[in-house]
């Protein structure tokens, strides 16, 4: 018999030599070019003085939640911010839960049931395909963006259809045809299911309601620890959804709610994305820079994107890990992303692009990653 010890060394070496090993680091010095932060939210020395103020103009309220919101930890203040959030979306109801991938484990383990189906694009977020495993529902993968795939498999689809896609792809940066998209769940009855984790903040209310498609889609994920800047998601849809999240979701049910703190830091957050136009504008003109800034390589091509999340394809492993250390040196915080978590052939560097970036820092970056792509 093999001790778990062993087992777990020979995995760790195996990563080793694959030049995969991840490990954890703390903050630096270097010019942020990799976090989520898109807006500074995260930073924002008034948004860090609100929320105090609203903890402040509630002092009955407690450090920690007790319990589940099931048992102990619902109070009004969480509900109503729930109703807030959807509106501000133009949504009918919403549901918070501890995190986005809490939010999408606890969504797709509990809707879909054996015999249904879910169809997802084959770059989803790996919290969707986790939760989808535990639902025991048919799964299909169509090819990103494929619109023909995706029919191919809703042909194939049996019981109820959920569709997944991400408004903005996290690893890409690009954004799927979600009009046409529509169109084919309609055909086939089929339910739109959209994660915007990384839309919101682009645009303020999350893309499917800047196209005014959010009576048409079944539910939304926004996450919280992206443009907002704080910690938590919600799902988005109708109040039949809520009340059903709310009777069969573990990942709600069975987790201690969120502390008071944690839930005026949302609440500031939002009212602060109700006033960020010029935040918003600022980083549009730091993305539109920084792609006039890379001079296009066949062979590292920059992807397709408008989103913040700009990529540099480099084919393998050690040059994306090269061409990191390389922007590190110059003081610039850019990640390599690597195989598994983007297939084999597809390695990068992914670069996150924000509202607080200067223009010397992106001339900077864009510079010394012209002089890497064509070394």
């Amino acid at each position: 018999m093999v001790s778990s010890e062993k087992y777990i060394q020979n995995r760790l070496d195996e990563r080793k030599v694959l030049g995969t090993y991840r490990s954890l680091r703390t903050e630096s010095d270097l010019v942020d070019f990799c976090s989520n932060d898109y807006l500074g939210f995260a930073r924002y020395p008034a948004l860090k003085v609100s929320i105090q103020q609203e903890i402040d103009a509630h002092p009955l309220n407690l450090n920690g939640a007790t319990g589940s919101r099931l048992i102990s930890g619902n109070i009004t203040y969480t509900e109503e911010l729930e109703q807030q959030i959807a509106s501000f979306h133009k949504n009918e109801a919403g549901l918070l839960f501890n995190s986005g991938y809490d939010a999408n484990v606890g969504l797709f383990s509990s809707l879909p049931q054996k015999g249904d189906t879910i169809i997802h694009d084959e770059l989803i977020h790996a919290s969707i395909i986790d939760g989808a495993r535990l639902s025991h529902a048919n799964r299909y993968t169509f090819r990103h963006n494929d619109l023909k795939s995706l029919q191919g498999k809703l042909k194939q689809a049996k019981g109820v259809c959920y569709v997944v896609i991400e408004s903005i792809y996290s690893m890409d940066g690009d954004t799927p045809p979600i009009v046409e998209i529509l169109k084919l769940t309609e055909q086939y009855s089929a339910n739109l299911i959209v994660d915007e984790a990384h839309a919101v903040g682009l645009y303020p209310f999350g893309l499917i309601s800047h196209l005014g498609v959010q009576d048409k889609v079944f539910a939304r994920v926004v996450t919280f620890g992206k443009a907002l800047g704080c910690h938590g998601a919600i799902i988005l849809g109708s109040n039949l959804l809520r009340e059903y999240l709310i009777n069969f979701s573990r990942a709600f049910i069975y987790t201690t709610a969120a502390s008071f703190q944690q839930i005026a830091a949302v609440k500031m957050a939002y009212e602060l994305l109700s006033k960020s136009s010029p935040e918003i504008e600022k980083l549009n003109c730091n993305i539109n820079l920084f792609k006039q800034g890379i001079k296009q390589s066949e062979t590292y091509p920059l992807l397709q994107s408008d989103s913040a999340i700009q990529c540099i394809i480099l084919n393998n492993n050690e040059r994306a890990k090269h061409a990191a250390q390389t922007l590190q040196n110059s003081g610039l915080d850019v990640r390599a992303i690597l195989s598994p978590t983007v297939a084999k052939g597809a390695e990068r560097i992914r670069i996150c692009i924000h509202s607080y970036n200067t223009a010397e820092d992106i001339n900077l970056l864009t510079s010394t990653i012209n002089n890497i792509i064509h070394a």
